[in-house]
């Protein structure tokens, strides 16, 4: 039972983080672009194909309008030979006929090619609008997405600032700040500790020294004074007189 708690506890957080990715402003503006760019890509691959179709029915156009040119130039040689006497009349004129009638079948379908020219080439201006219509869009999310990464760095920086000086991150330097406090006052503590303890380690010995070089000291600062009293004839005479 818990190991299916624990699945699903893993699909919740996978889901989540699913849609946490497709609410990305970013991601999502890259991904739109992407899909416009084969838009793009495809939308060029069928102009090109249909100016093609265009070309070519412009090409039979003129082919077949070149054709039936000649079918009637043929026709009217062979009733000038027929003229001339140099063929039957009957055979000029069946075969003048069978020309004519290929001349007209090459005008319709010259006439055919001109439609379909016309309607090709009125598929290529279309494409060619939705083409601009895609590479402006493009152009412009490009620019979108441009002004999103911008504003996302500007975000994160500030958030991260304002979390410093709210206090949210337990390593922020105020935090930081505190612990240096408290580990400065336990260090003085420490070391008013060692010399307490230091002081009450001194020796008897040192004691008795102590007490011995401060009596010298007075003794000796004793004796230049009355040095210095005879000197002045202060002290001794004074005393003669008294007595």
């Amino acid at each position: 039972m818990n190991i299916f708690r624990r699945l699903f506890k893993i699909g919740e957080a996978e889901a989540n983080n699913l849609v946490d990715k497709l609410e990305d402003p970013i991601k999502m503006t890259e991904q739109g672009i992407r899909d416009l760019k084969k838009d793009l890509s495809a939308a060029l691959q069928a102009m090109a194909e249909v100016k093609a179709l265009a070309i070519r029915s412009k090409n039979d156009a003129n082919t077949y309008t070149q054709r039936a040119n000649d079918y009637e130039k043929k026709a009217v040689l062979l009733l000038k030979r027929a003229e001339k006497g140099e063929i039957s009349i009957e055979e000029a004129d069946r075969l003048a006929s069978e020309c004519l009638v290929q001349k007209d079948s090459n005008v319709q379908l010259a006439a055919q090619s001109r439609a379909d020219q016309e309607k090709f080439e009125g598929n290529v201006a279309k494409l060619d609008v939705n083409i601009k219509k895609l590479k402006s869009n493009i152009k412009k999310f490009e620019v979108e997405l441009k002004t999103l990464r911008a504003r996302a760095k500007v975000s994160k920086a500030t958030k991260k600032i304002n979390e410093q000086l709210a206090g949210v991150d337990s390593s922020s330097t105020v935090a930081m700040l505190e612990r240096m406090k408290e580990k400065v006052a336990q260090d003085e503590a420490l070391a008013e500790s060692y010399g307490e303890i230091a002081s009450e380690n001194t020796s008897i010995d040192d004691e008795i020294d102590a007490a011995i070089d401060s009596g010298s000291a007075e003794v000796k600062a004793s004796d230049s004074l009355a040095a210095l009293k005879a000197k002045m004839g202060i002290g001794t005479d004074s005393t003669t007189e008294g007595v």
